[in-house]
């Protein structure tokens, strides 16, 4: 049944069914592509929230009231960030309330997903876009902080909440047996650390467009922090660069760093304290569950 009305309290689960029924939230977010002036409207089901198209200019950003958090970190850094870069990033439009839902309406950048660019370049290209998308974060990472601090969950109790939940996120997303008898021992280790900096959340083939083989945007900052720069490192070193070391070296050389093994070992204890870590979903390389330890994982995947 489509829905007229938003339900002004939601859980996870109930927001996970109505998301992934498209036709049940079309009237909504058609009222409100109404109210900008675009049609036609077409949604977008790879989302974290209700995001729609409108038109070949705009989108509309539709958050749960749980994630208010969200709305207002990504509100403000669409504003932060915007002009800011040597990409564009969506303009903020307009901002308001929908059944006491937030939302954003923003600019519609133009290029292409990187997810589907990204298997057309050879290699030659591949590392070229890395070298670009290291030199990108770092640019994000001198920016000064602003409000972002303020709006953004404080790093040591965002680890802590990370920690507390770790074995479980493991276990249910599919972290091998042998690796995951080691887990605890493995997290007691050293993470990285450094000043805090804005983190995206982002730096991923999802949320990057390219065209003629160069990045020509970013988007999406919802689930943006600020902490360690190595957070924002972790997309580009799982879905782009696992098991390549000359995409490492670019990625690495762009940015401005080159880690050694000990600092990529705790990349990977970050990337386990993720909070979307799951192993099998985002590190791009075969066979890396024959790894026999942590150690050897992290010389595999980013050698």
């Amino acid at each position: 049944m489509t829905l007229t009305t938003l339900p002004p309290t939601i859980g996870v689960a109930d927001f996970d069914a109505l998301h992934d029924d498209l036709p049940r939230w079309r009237g909504v977010i058609e009222a409100l592509a109404a109210e900008h002036g675009r049609q036609p409207v077409r949604q977008m089901a790879e989302s974290t929230v209700l995001v729609a198209l409108l038109g070949r200019d705009k989108v509309i950003k539709l958050y749960p009231p749980f994630l208010r958090d969200h709305f207002a970190f990504e509100q403000a850094a669409l504003a932060h960030l915007g002009g800011r870069l040597q990409v564009p990033t969506p303009e903020l439009l307009a901002s308001g309330e929908r059944d006491g839902w937030p939302f954003l309406v923003m600019t519609q950048l133009a290029g292409e997903p990187l997810t589907a660019v990204w298997p057309t370049l050879d290699e030659g290209q591949k590392c070229k876009l890395l070298e670009s998308l290291g030199s990108l974060a770092a640019q994000v990472h001198t920016l000064p902080l602003g409000d972002l601090r303020t709006l953004a969950q404080p790093w040591e109790s965002f680890i802590q909440a990370q920690r507390q939940r770790c074995v479980q996120r493991q276990t249910r997303t599919g972290l091998p047996a042998h690796l995951l008898a080691r887990l605890d021992t493995f997290l007691q280790g050293d993470l990285p650390t450094g000043p805090d900096v804005i983190l995206t959340g982002e730096h991923t083939p999802m949320n990057l467009l390219a065209h003629g083989g160069r990045l020509a945007g970013m988007f999406d900052f919802g689930d943006g922090l600020v902490g360690p720069a190595a957070y924002d490192w972790l997309g580009p070193l799982c879905f782009l660069t696992a098991g390549h070391a000359d995409r490492c070296q670019a990625f690495f050389s762009g940015y401005g760093v080159q880690p050694d093994a000990a600092a990529r070992q705790s990349l990977l204890r970050l990337l386990l304290l993720h909070r979307y870590s799951n192993l099998p979903a985002q590190i791009a390389m075969p066979q890396w569950q024959q790894a026999g330890s942590f150690e050897e994982l992290a010389a595999l995947i980013w050698p």
